[in-house]
């Protein structure tokens, strides 16, 4: 298992993030990658610590599908790879409704075909075999629906990339999704992942292997772990509370909320309704207060670094292959590297 380091929404902040990526080159952790949502963009995040690192490889998590075209998402990865000399990862994920269509102002469509046809997309423009032709449900290159010219062209990248294939990653929650997921992409970005209650992920993870005659040995679980490290146990998962609430209750509306679903499968349907709608009336502190003790501790990392160390080994068994690790604790980064 190798371990990565999450740096969240970092935008602006990088400059206080970029020692503790500086660190994890250092020490030996695999991958840093930098997410977006409605805010800062993932993209110059990872430009910025190409140039400050030397061997880390740079992640997506994610790269929002509906606020790029394909080719868009393409002509990035291939030049964040040739910059850094071929450490690029390709995070990509559809977001949600309300941020598809209340801030990139797209349909949300059909969240299976639009990311089958993308990534099939970016693959055939990043393998540069032949000019780009696509006739899909969402995607139609070259464009001759409504409004377009008749002028559009096949094309070829006129960069030659360092690497025909880049490792795409897939984040995905459900059921289906991930099932595509296993189909179809290098590796699975998943959140608040449990490795006591990873098999009611296998049954669509298998699906997906099968359907295309993979046995699995490719594929890279990757999911994010938050990490809090002190002496009070309590006070440690008092500091991630916050986080699980605002997925649990706030990320997507009643009904379209794919972190209240997981939380549901894993068996805490009634905490996470009384957070849900605590959150969505405003009440966030009594929202936060709800989070089950035994979910923080099931799908994070806190306490003193040798509980943290013992709680490693549930993760060495499980079907993960890397562990993204989601702190600010550059202390943390080390023993763990080490414990591995």
């Amino acid at each position: 298992m190798r371990l990565g380091l999450n740096l969240g929404y970092s935008g602006s902040s990088i400059d206080n993030a970029l020692p503790l990526v500086q660190h994890a080159d250092e020490v030996g952790i695999d991958s840093v990658w930098a997410a977006e949502a409605y805010g800062s963009d993932a993209v110059t995040v990872l430009s910025y610590i190409a140039a400050k690192t030397e061997n880390i490889k740079l992640g997506s998590a994610i790269l929002q599908m509906p606020g790029r075209t394909p080719a868009n998402t393409a002509m990035t990865a291939m030049t964040l790879d040739a910059l850094s000399h071929g450490r690029m990862l390709l995070g990509l994920g559809l977001s949600g409704p309300q941020v598809v269509e209340g801030w990139h102002g797209v349909p949300y469509g059909k969240p299976l075909t639009r990311t089958r046809e993308y990534v099939e997309i970016v693959r055939t423009i990043i393998k540069r075999e032949e000019a780009l032709e696509f006739k899909g449900e969402e995607y139609q290159i070259p464009y001759v629906g409504e409004g377009a010219t008749g002028l559009g062209k096949p094309l070829k990248s006129i960069l030659h990339p360092v690497r025909n294939e880049i490792p795409i990653y897939l984040a995905s929650i459900g059921p289906k999704n991930i099932q595509l997921t296993a189909e179809i992409a290098d590796g699975w970005l998943p959140i608040f992942y449990s490795p006591e209650r990873e098999d009611i992920f296998n049954e669509n993870l298998d699906a997906g292997f099968s359907e295309v005659g993979r046995d699995g040995s490719d594929f890279d679980i990757a999911p994010t772990c938050y990490v809090a490290m002190g002496d009070d146990v309590a006070a440690c998962r008092d500091m991630l509370r916050p986080m699980f609430a605002l997925y649990i209750g706030g990320m997507g509306a009643k009904g379209k909320n794919f972190y209240y679903n997981l939380a549901c499968r894993y068996g805490f349907e009634e905490a996470a309704t009384q957070i849900q709608d605590l959150y969505l009336e405003g009440k966030k502190g009594e929202a936060t207060a709800l989070v089950p003790d035994a979910l923080v501790d099931e799908c994070a990392l806190v306490g003193p670094m040798d509980r943290i160390v013992d709680r490693l080994d549930a993760w060495k068994e499980s079907r993960v292959g890397t562990l993204i690790l989601g702190t600010m604790q550059p202390e943390v980064l080390e023993p763990l590297v080490n414990a591995l």
